[in-house]
């Protein structure tokens, strides 16, 4: 799937110029925990309290008017929906608080790939951190520690030099996996520091149990999940999400792809009809769709920002 959510292809400096603030429509969450020069911008950001057992976990995405998160295609990220550089910084704003920002593995997959085809990011990937340096500073003022990104992926042949998300210069990295998944890994690369947690067996990762580890074991409190769309509904689906934060960009898109539209080089042996949404795994039905909370909603121009909680 697609790099949905990411908006991570514009320079800092280009995302600094003409930014404004947000406007507080209504915001009922629970207040910060201090005060900070980070907040100006935004308003308070605060959560409440833990889970017993696991992370509190909250997901960050934009999507269209009509609900699609992608164009796919060439212009496949995020970014090319949003066109905000006040969305792109709210991404900040929420990693800051974050012990952890999780992915699906084909979103890094997607990104590096469409990276390369447009020149317009690293051959080898994105790093998922904090760029803003006021929201590093309010993450240093929050306790918090060296950043950290963790990839779900099931079995898929995956080599580790080909990233420089897992070279540990930026962040340090962890892979959730299966037990067939971790004997690829350690089959087909070396990369020691890399820790890899299993949970599950085959293809399928238990995100329940993984959930657990990540509090247990790596004392992830609150956990940032920026997708893809497949990670993210197997996420809802096992009742793993608690809020999430969509940025609703003032463009109507289209579920079904033109043919007039530019495939990428990985999708021209097979085309996709469809675009996707934020929620790629099977549905619900009446009886057991979970219901949100509307818990704040802001304005920047013509772009809305809204935060649900599950209820």
């Amino acid at each position: 799937m697609p790099p949905v959510g990411l908006r991570c292809c514009r320079p800092e400096r280009q995302l600094k110029k003409n930014m404004r603030d947000f406007t507080i429509l209504f915001d009922q969450a629970e207040p910060a925990t201090l005060e900070h020069p980070a907040y100006k911008r935004y308003g308070p950001l605060g959560f409440p309290a833990l889970p017993a057992r696991r992370p509190w976990i909250y997901s960050n995405f934009v999507q269209s008017l009509d609900g699609v998160a992608s164009y796919k295609g060439v212009n496949a990220t995020g970014a090319h929906i949003s066109q905000s550089a006040e969305d792109r910084w709210l991404m900040d704003l929420l990693r800051a608080h974050a012990d952890a920002v999780l992915l699906g593995i084909n979103t890094l997959v997607e990104e590096t790939a469409s990276g390369r085809e447009s020149g317009a990011g690293s051959a080898r990937g994105p790093i998922y951190v904090v760029e803003d340096e006021q929201c590093r500073e309010l993450r240093q003022t929050l306790g918090g520690r060296r950043e950290l990104n963790i990839f779900v992926t099931g079995a898929r042949p995956l080599n580790l030099a080909d990233y420089a998300v897992f070279d540990g210069d930026r962040a340090d990295a962890v892979i959730i996996t299966t037990d067939d998944g971790a004997r690829r890994l350690a089959s087909s690369t070396s990369h020691p520091h890399v820790k890899v947690i299993i949970a599950g067996h085959g293809q399928m990762v238990e995100l329940p149990q993984a959930m657990a580890t990540l509090r247990r074991d790596l004392r992830v409190e609150r956990l940032l999940c920026e997708g893809g769309p497949t990670l993210y509904g197997y996420m809802s689906r096992a009742g793993l999400i608690d809020e999430k934060f969509i940025t609703i960009s003032p463009v109507e898109i289209g579920l079904e792809i033109p043919r007039e539209q530019q495939p990428s080089q990985a999708e021209r042996a097979a085309p996709p009809r469809f675009r996707p949404s934020t929620f790629g795994a099977p549905g619900f039905i009446k009886q057991n769709a979970p219901w949100w909370r509307w818990m704040s909603c802001r304005r920047v121009g013509d772009h809305q920002f809204s935060r649900y909680r599950r209820v």
